[in-house]
């Protein structure tokens, strides 16, 4: 059986001017697997964005020898914000110099489009989470699980002792090469070596106590990423189109009559997060029911279809057409009767 690299003892490498200094200021000092829950996910996020308008963009006008691929991704989000803000601002921003009734008719209009924009964007991220949840459930195989990469950079100054950078990635983000030692036990710490294949070999129906459990499930494991991912591309565009839909009925007229993000002034505020919660209520409502004529069941297939493909997608993801053979040797060498291999 090959063992992975990182069974190899680790090191301690730094590549600081001061050998005998430590890097106390890092939090950490190798690559390390982090817990998917809304606390990561939202410092992951905190912590890219703040790069990506700051860190990042000052590397890249610089030449810095030290700006990558992963920095460049990460600052796609910038003009994907900006995008939508402009988006917003087009149906907006003219409102005030057309006519009185014009303008009656305009800004609502307009208001409900920043409003599509945005549910647009969370309906589409948050949709995924109907995939990943039961697939993890039923699996064990976190398809979305993080990890901190530590990045050893290239020293601008002879004197440089802050060399260091991190970046946040996927186990599974390569199907073709997996971050599989990350998943590895460490035994020096009470931890079974293959704990985490073992877990999803029970998981997946595939028998418990296997010499080699790792490889038996790695193969199984893409089988579920490459399926999980294809779903969620498919189900995210649907429930982007549910977003935009709610967002485009009537009685969120009532909520931009008294919205206002003045937290300061706490009457007014809490009127205004009372009645976002009952236009959400009332325009779900009004999209599922329709208000009649030929697009009468529209909502309801839009609904139904974004359902159907998060429901479907998760079944496909959790099945597999290569399930564990139940038959023994016995099965099939008989014991009574000769063979010869060539």
């Amino acid at each position: 059986m090959i063992l992975p690299i990182n069974n190899l003892p680790k090191k301690n490498i730094n590549f600081s001017a001061n050998e005998n200094k430590k890097d106390e200021h890092l939090e950490y000092t190798h690559d390390t697997l982090l817990k998917n829950n809304i606390i990561t996910r939202t410092r992951i996020g905190i912590d890219k964005f703040s790069n990506a308008i700051t860190l990042y963009p000052a590397k890249g006008l610089k030449g810095n020898k030290n700006a990558n691929f992963y920095e460049f991704l990460t600052m796609g989000t910038i003009p994907y914000i900006a995008g939508s803000a402009m988006l917003m601002a087009v149906f907006n921003s003219a409102n005030k110099h057309f006519a009185p009734f014009a303008r009656s008719k305009a800004g609502p209009l307009g208001k409900k489009m920043a409003l599509g924009v945005l549910f647009y964007g969370i309906a589409k991220e948050a949709s995924k989470t109907l995939i990943n949840t039961p697939v993890k459930l039923m699996t064990g195989v976190d398809p979305e699980l993080p990890y901190a990469k530590v990045i050893y950079e290239l020293p601008d100054d002879v004197n440089d002792t802050d060399i260091t950078s991190i970046e946040y990635h996927k186990v599974f983000e390569s199907v073709e090469f997996p971050r599989w030692d990350l998943l590895y036990g460490d035994e020096s710490k009470g931890k079974k070596r293959n704990y985490y294949y073992d877990r999803v070999a029970k998981k997946l129906g595939m028998g418990s106590n296997l010499n080699d459990s790792d490889q038996e499930v790695k193969p199984r494991i893409k089988e579920i990423i490459i399926k999980s991912n294809i779903a969620k591309n498919i189900s995210s565009y649907l429930w982007a189109g549910v977003g935009v839909g709610l967002a485009f009925q009537k009685p969120w007229e009532n909520f931009f009559n008294v919205a206002t993000l003045k937290f300061w002034k706490p009457e007014k505020f809490k009127v205004a997060v009372n009645s976002f919660g009952r236009s959400l209520v009332d325009s779900a409502k009004a999209f599922y029911s329709g208000e009649g004529g030929k697009y009468k069941h529209a909502g309801k297939v839009m609904l139904f279809t974004a359902l159907a493909s998060s429901f479907l997608g998760a079944v496909n993801a959790v099945s597999t057409s290569n399930s564990p053979s139940k038959l023994d040797a016995s099965d099939i060498i008989k014991k009574d009767e000769k063979y010869v291999v060539n």
